[in-house]
């Protein structure tokens, strides 16, 4: 059993975990490792809104994007998703990972320029950057050999880890943890810039992917997905989308991957930004929710025992202020991080 916190960012504890030293999981879990080199990460999330049917600059602005990504210094990997927002706009986003800061820094600035310095008609565009210490990192996996999102770039998965089935596993899984409580310091802040919205978020914002994949399963085992479980995760996710703010939860969006070929795949995930690791820890542990989503994941996975082919994961990241950066262009009020802030009187 090995500890999801790698040997080299292990450090004398000042803050226990939840569990004691000879807990173990019920199940097996595993997290992404990466090399001992890699002392930070990107997650750049590429995101455009419209109403009704895409309008073409909406797909030239995503073909150009893609091209982007492609050149040098782009991302190791990438992928797209699609959902509808709380006010009705179709919202496509494209999420970047990198591995190497110097590479994206210098990539960056054009694509910023070209993504939100560069109004189009009937379409908002956004950016929104975490470049996280890996000390500010933790990933889980119910399963290895098909990693998602950042974990691509990993160098492998562990073996299975100790720290996780119990609630305050994802905490105790960040290597800051160990020494830090993580708390939030400060409030968001919107700052104008021409037609460009930037918000100065604060320290320790939270932010999870959390992602389901069924495309492995078989016809009883994804009748019980689609059936049971995916109703209920959706009702959780839209809660999020709709009032979250008032459990801390700024933002949220309940995405279906798209395929190669624009259609959709059999992977969702859904992406939030938090107000504190804390404030998500509550909303997992205790909102009803959450713990309908919880129930019935159980009963899913109790039903099918180590046969289920449904694969999870997680990524999330507690960054620092000086990690953050967030940008719209001709986006509505409660696009992302623009949820909170006052857009009107600001």
């Amino acid at each position: 059993m090995e500890s999801a916190i790698p040997l080299h960012l292990e450090t004398p504890r000042t803050r226990h975990k939840r569990v004691p030293d000879d807990y173990q999981p019920p199940y097996p879990s595993f997290v992404a490792r990466y090399q001992p080199a890699v002392s930070r990460v990107v997650m750049a999330y590429f995101g455009l809104q419209y109403r009704g049917a895409a309008p073409t600059v909406a797909t030239d602005a995503l073909a150009e994007i893609a091209t982007r990504f492609a050149t040098e210094g782009g991302p190791s990997h990438w992928d797209r998703a699609h959902y509808v927002d709380q006010a009705g706009h179709e919202t496509v986003v494209s999420v970047a990972y990198w591995d190497d800061i110097v590479r994206f820094d210098a990539w960056f600035g054009p694509a910023r320029e070209a993504w939100t310095g560069t109004p189009r008609a009937g379409v908002g565009t956004f950016i929104e950057v975490l470049r996280p210490m890996v000390a500010r990192h933790e990933t889980l996996f119910s399963s290895v050999g098909r990693p998602e999102g950042i974990a691509v770039l990993a160098d492998g998965m562990s073996g299975e880890v100790q720290e996780h089935a119990y609630w305050g596993g994802m905490r105790d899984r960040i290597p800051l943890s160990q020494t830090d409580a993580m708390t939030p310091g400060g409030a968001p802040e919107l700052i104008r810039d021409g037609a460009r919205l930037r918000v100065k978020a604060h320290d320790n914002l939270c932010l999870i992917r959390s992602g389901q994949d069924w495309s492995d399963t078989q016809a009883s085992e994804r009748k019980l997905y689609l059936n049971d479980v995916e109703p209920v995760l959706r009702e959780g996710m839209d809660f999020l989308r709709d009032d979250g703010l008032g459990i801390g939860c700024y933002a949220n969006r309940y995405m279906r991957v798209l395929a190669t070929d624009g259609g959709a795949s059999e992977k969702s995930y859904g992406q939030s930004w938090w107000k504190s690791l804390a404030a998500l820890e509550r909303w997992a542990e205790s909102h009803p929710t959450h713990v309908k989503i919880f129930g019935a994941a159980m009963k899913y996975l109790s039903t099918l025992g180590p046969s289920a082919k449904l694969r999870l994961y997680h990524e999330v990241t507690v960054a620092a202020v000086d990690e953050q950066f967030f940008e719209y262009l001709n986006c509505h009020p409660k696009t992302g991080m623009l949820a909170a802030v006052d857009t009107v009187s600001a």
